[in-house]
């Protein structure tokens, strides 16, 4: 979680200092693996993105040297899941889509890399997953609404984490990886028995994820009425001081429908939003924000003309780490990287 990303660069320096000299035993391993997965507001609350994102890559590859050793540590696999889709979703897919009208190549690149980060990030969820419920992964490919056998309150951020690095990894992949696409029911499971569990935890971060699953459409089990219902019950938890709910459902409903009005009035709504006004989670705003100026420079490419022709269906994952509040609609990804990011005057991701 962003979180932890700069909090474990101290942590972790000392940590490799001693495993380099084969001091470190299990027990100071856990130790180290337990401190890097809490969290913290310090990281949250700060006002420069760029520094996190570049912290960010330390803190991945510390995690994935301590789990080398504690392979079983759940709370450190979770904690490395979010990370990674936080990573891919938060800043190398936010650096595609700001790339995506001018330099299609380098947009594609970091797209494809986004993907693999993000599957990267899936893998570390359904190990912790595995462990916590032994032999969940084929119970969710055959039954995903009873895959999960009587999960607690305090699995609710695995599960968080399981549906939105998976709903990641579909949302980057698109029609370009069909085979990821038939995971819908997996995200919308998970994501349903977490929200069971605590419906308002991480300050409404499991009602943002389901905007964009419920904006999915009829065929994959999606209800605009319902993704509104979410919309609205995001925006009470957070007190309307996030500005995630506003951009998750621009895109997830406003988008798809091609309606321009809600649309902008949404992601003014976003902008609106004094990201001191919640200082605790000031960073998580201002990516939000950053996103929301670039979608609305861009809103003639993005909403077409009434007598243009048909728009392909929008899928987007708004995601919020368990700590950091990274919340906030992520990805726009639907559809061929080729087909719908083609240069020109109305290329579209």
């Amino acid at each position: 979680m962003l979180k932890t990303a700069l909090r474990m660069a101290g942590v972790g320096l000392a940590a490799l200092a001693l495993s380099s000299c084969g001091a470190i035993k299990s027990s100071a391993i856990k130790t180290v693996a337990n401190t890097l997965s809490e969290g913290g507001s310090a990281i949250t609350s700060h006002d420069d993105p760029d520094l996190v994102a570049d912290a960010m890559p330390f803190s991945l590859l510390l995690n994935e040297s301590l789990l080398a050793s504690v392979p079983k540590h759940e709370r450190l696999l979770t904690a490395t899941c979010g990370q990674y889709t936080q990573y891919a979703v938060g800043f190398v897919q936010v650096d595609a889509e700001a790339a995506q009208f001018d330099e299609y190549e380098r947009s594609k690149y970091l797209s494809n890399r986004a993907l693999k980060l993000a599957m990267r990030g899936r893998g570390y969820c359904w190990r912790a997953l595995e462990i916590r419920f032994p032999g969940v992964s084929a119970r969710l490919t055959a039954d995903p609404a009873t895959a999960v056998p009587k999960p607690k309150r305090e699995d609710v951020p695995l599960l968080y984490w399981s549906a939105a690095s998976l709903g990641s990894a579909v949302s980057l992949g698109g029609l370009d990886h069909p085979e990821l696409l038939i995971n819908w029911p997996i995200i919308r499971a998970v994501a349903e028995r977490a929200i069971a569990l605590d419906s308002a935890w991480s300050r409404g971060a499991l009602h943002e994820l389901m905007i964009t699953v419920e904006s999915q459409g009829e065929a994959l089990g999606g209800s605009e009425e319902r993704a509104r219902a979410h919309f609205a019950r995001a925006v009470e938890i957070q007190k309307g001081l996030s500005p995630g709910p506003y951009v998750a459902l621009a895109l997830g409903i406003a988008k798809g429908k091609q309606d321009r009005a809600e649309f902008e009035k949404l992601l003014q709504q976003a902008l609106a939003i004094d990201p001191d006004a919640d200082a605790d989670n000031r960073l998580v705003t201002l990516i939000t924000q950053k996103r929301a100026r670039l979608l609305l420079a861009h809103i003639d490419d993005l909403i077409l003309s009434p007598d243009a022709a048909p728009v392909a269906a929008s899928f987007s994952v708004p995601l919020d780490p368990a700590a950091a509040r990274l919340a906030y609609a992520l990805l726009d990804a639907a559809g061929s990287h080729d087909t719908l990011l083609a240069p020109g005057p109305r290329g579209r991701k």
